[in-house]
């Protein structure tokens, strides 16, 4: 990884969904498939892949297809006649993704390669692919591919409803959340040391998002996970009253809220009685501290545009560039990046 790149990666992030937005109003990606020959349809990938694949596969679900998101690494996965497997990889070389596409073939599945390289080993064992069209990340992490691999998905889910119903404008959409990036990226000194002072300490950020958007708690923790190298974990909104609160009374726990939960009173009852605090990021109910951006009542741009924060706030919390501390305050070694 070249961290230094990093945040030139994020300011690129308006203009390539702006070019996928031109062209998802001129071409259908997903036109090589026929929605008729798909039964089932399994997304498989890792890491950051999966994360947008679990988003991918509930609103497909809603949808009335019959869809999943798996680990690629499962050995387990099942398929065949009439199951398409989507097999996302940026880079198209991802072993575990590679492994899960041989097999899916052999078992008779259609597999569709998500994938920024179109030369890639899944690209050409696949033999069908749809391009991301993220452009190349010259940090090494995956920030803009993660966002397009969640657009085309949506593109997908597009294709196979079908019909001319135009309720699920994606080109719309994406064109909205380069506009809610742009808006962050522009107003990103007047915010990035108050989100950032709040959410600083040394037990950890916790990233807590609604069923509808887990992939943003999961990107986001992973970015402060992988960038500065700290502990980050993410939560569901309703889950998180079952499974992280009692951390809120034995840690300096510090929320990094994405809103929109139908269970987030409880979660704010909670928070509120243990002086937990809570960061949200977009349309958060009243009395919560938010940070507002351009369109964020739409939670299809929010999915698109939200996890620009946490990408900031954890380049902001590199070692090299925060402030000065001891390493002994923060509890890491001198060099923590490898």
């Amino acid at each position: 990884m070249i961290l230094d790149e990093f945040t030139a990666d994020i300011e690129q992030r308006p203009a390539y969904l702006r070019e996928l937005a031109g062209r998802l109003v001129d071409e259908q990606p997903w036109s090589v498939l026929r929605p008729h020959e798909v039964r089932r349809i399994q997304l498989i990938g890792m890491g950051s892949s999966r994360f947008a694949a679990r988003v991918g596969a509930w609103r497909l679900r809603r949808a009335g297809v019959h869809a999943v998101a798996e680990y690629a690494s499962d050995p387990g996965l099942a398929g065949g006649q009439g199951t398409l497997v989507v097999a996302i990889s940026a880079t198209g070389k991802s072993a575990e993704t590679i492994a899960a596409a041989h097999r899916a073939k052999a078992a008779g599945s259609t597999v569709v390669a998500l994938t920024d390289d179109p030369t890639s080993p899944l690209a050409e064992l696949a033999g069908r692919h749809v391009l991301l069209g993220a452009g190349e990340e010259r940090s090494g992490i995956v920030c803009r591919t993660y966002t397009h691999t969640l657009a085309l998905l949506l593109s997908l889910e597009r294709h196979l409803e079908g019909g001319s119903d135009i309720e699920l404008d994606v080109a719309g959409i994406v064109k909205r959340s380069a506009i809610a990036v742009e808006d962050l990226l522009e107003r990103r000194d007047h915010w990035i040391d108050w989100v950032g002072d709040r959410l600083d300490s040394t037990d950890g950020l916790f990233v807590t998002a609604p069923v509808a958007r887990i992939s943003s708690a999961e990107q986001s923790a992973l970015m402060v996970r992988l960038v500065p190298r700290r502990l980050a974990v993410a939560c569901e909104t309703g889950d998180w009253s079952h499974v992280d609160v009692y951390l809120t009374k034995t840690r300096d726990y510090r929320m990094l809220l994405y809103p929109g939960s139908r269970w987030e009173p409880e979660l704010l009852r909670w928070t509120a009685e243990r002086r937990t605090k809570v960061v949200a990021v977009g349309n958060a109910p009243a009395g919560v501290e938010a940070l507002r951006y351009a369109g964020d009542h739409d939670p299809l741009v929010a999915v698109l545009a939200e996890t620009t924060v946490a990408e900031i706030v954890a380049d902001l919390w590199r070692p090299q560039l925060r402030r000065p501390r001891s390493d002994e305050a923060w509890g890491v070694a001198a060099d923590p990046i490898r």
